[in-house]
């Protein structure tokens, strides 16, 4: 590829690692615009939405699409790629070497384990409900509600393509759980652990980016980043409040 053409492969790759990992849409755009600036193109245009980005070296020549599917949290990886930008503005990485970095970042397994995120989400679920002013009693009955339920989300999530109807379970699992060992005798009260053990689900970074995008001025971002995350709210909600009709 000519030298122009592999500036745009490298703008629409970091553009890409950011917005699949959790970054706000307004740095994406910011970040792959000074990436062209400090190479001399200094009319490049990028458009981010989270299902896809369009860029342009210059407003004469053709845009590029890359389009994005699946999007998680990663802030680890946002970071390295941060990282990258600012040796490429600062002239210490050339093109080539900043696209070879980029690729190992994006098939670096800097994941946590799953036993990690369980583990984390179970202790996560007991101290929110300890937050929320729950007792010492409701701790125990929290982990345990927020680990199945996030063993649950984690499961079905890969059975079902719209990950709502993964999150309406999860919230099914942690509310059936709850109230189970409500009735056993174990807890004091089961409002504080059902919102403690449903914590690990809320999407506030998604939420968090959603109203600094509207701020920023990308409406449809912000917008669009809002309604999906009223979704995951609603089949949270959904799933607790049938299980409080039934018992």
């Amino acid at each position: 590829m000519e030298r122009t053409e592999d500036l745009i492969e490298l703008c629409l790759l970091i553009g890409k690692m950011m917005m699949q990992n959790g970054a706000e849409t307004y740095r994406v755009e910011d970040t792959m615009t000074r990436i062209a600036q400090s190479f001399g193109r200094d009319e490049a245009q990028s458009y981010v939405t989270p299902t896809g980005i369009v860029f342009t070296i210059s407003p004469g020549a053709p845009a590029k699409l890359v389009r994005i599917s699946d999007r998680a949290t990663n802030l680890e990886k946002v970071k390295l790629a941060n990282n990258v930008s600012r040796n490429i503005t600062s002239g210490d990485m050339s093109i080539q070497e900043a696209y070879k970095e980029l690729r190992k970042i994006e098939t670096s397994p800097t994941d946590y384990t799953m036993l990690m995120q369980i583990i984390a989400a179970t202790l996560a679920s007991g101290f929110f409900s300890i937050m929320f002013e729950g007792s010492w009693y409701d701790f125990l009955p929290a982990c345990i509600a927020g680990g199945l339920g996030f063993i649950a989300l984690i499961n079905f999530i890969r059975l079902f393509e719209i990950k709502f109807v993964a999150e309406f379970i999860a919230s099914l699992m942690i509310g059936f759980t709850a109230f189970s060992l409500f009735s056993l005798g174990i807890g004091e009260e089961v409002d504080k652990v059902v919102v403690g053990a449903v914590m690990p689900l809320v999407p506030g970074l998604l939420i968090t980016n959603a109203v600094r995008d509207l701020m920023a001025g990308h409406l449809i971002s912000g917008l669009a980043k809002g309604a999906e995350a009223f979704l995951t709210a609603f089949a949270i909600g959904a799933g607790i409040a049938v299980m409080f009709s039934l018992f």
